[in-house]
């Protein structure tokens, strides 16, 4: 076992920590948060409530930077791409669902004073920025959407917000510039409390009753694409500043 002490003191001086059986070792921040992201953005990371203390840099670097724009422009890109196959039909029931919240407008400048999602979340102050009604909107998906309402989709709007918001999100989408949706859908007095996943899911589920057919789903979070009802195609944007379960 003599061989191995010149490797493990190797490690230790070039790691600043011992490697263990669950190969724990200090890796560059950049490098671990990118794979942080990646587990998040593919829901392999579960629950999870704030942003690590390590990924915080990065988190705000890339949110404000090119990478977040262009992730986003190949979602939209991919989300036209599929629409495009889709034959529309003459009765007006081909649906297109749209999360709201870092889905169609940006909370980025909200987030900004916050941390980038290290802090925890607070009710109350977000839900003062909504009434500003001053998100702008993500282009990409800005973009998508009129090009979908060009090909005869139509647009439901589904958010985790709340009834007692409606004007406010009303106002803050036609300054970002979207109009014309088919309904906006927030939750009532009997979807309080509901897992979003689930209140989604009923919603859509409502949406199918009534004859649409959901062919495409956009949404930053799991919650809003996974449960039952789910679109043909759903697709999922960046969002590593919270997760919504």
């Amino acid at each position: 076992m003599a061989y191995l002490l010149p490797i493990l003191l190797y490690l230790i001086s070039t790691t600043g920590e011992i490697v263990s059986d669950h190969r724990k070792i200090r890796v560059d921040d950049d490098v671990y948060c990118e794979s942080w992201r990646f587990s998040v953005e593919t829901n392999d990371a579960g629950y999870w409530s704030t942003v690590p203390a390590r990924c915080v840099q990065f988190v705000q670097d890339y949110m404000t930077g090119d990478r977040y724009r262009y992730d986003s422009e190949v979602v939209a890109e991919n989300s036209l791409t599929f629409a495009k196959t889709v034959e529309i039909s003459d009765s007006g029931s081909d649906g297109w669902v749209f999360d709201i919240d870092e889905t169609l407008l940006s909370n980025l400048p909200y987030y900004q004073l916050i941390g980038f999602g290290s802090e925890t979340f607070d009710e109350e102050s977000f839900d003062s920025w909504v009434d500003l009604a001053e998100a702008p909107a993500l282009p990409a998906s800005l973009s998508l959407y009129k090009e979908l309402k060009q090909l005869g989709f139509k647009i439901f709007l589904l958010t985790g917000r709340s009834e007692y918001q409606r004007n406010a999100t009303e106002k803050n989408l036609l300054y970002a510039g979207f109009t014309n949706w088919e309904r906006l859908i927030l939750r009532g007095p009997s979807d309080q409390g509901k897992p979003a996943i689930v209140y989604k899911s009923e919603k859509r589920s409502d949406l199918q009753h009534e004859g649409y057919r959901i062919h495409g789903n956009s949404g930053d979070q799991w919650s809003d694409l996974l449960g039952f009802a789910v679109a043909t195609r759903s697709f999922k944007l960046p969002n590593p500043m919270y997760y919504i379960s």
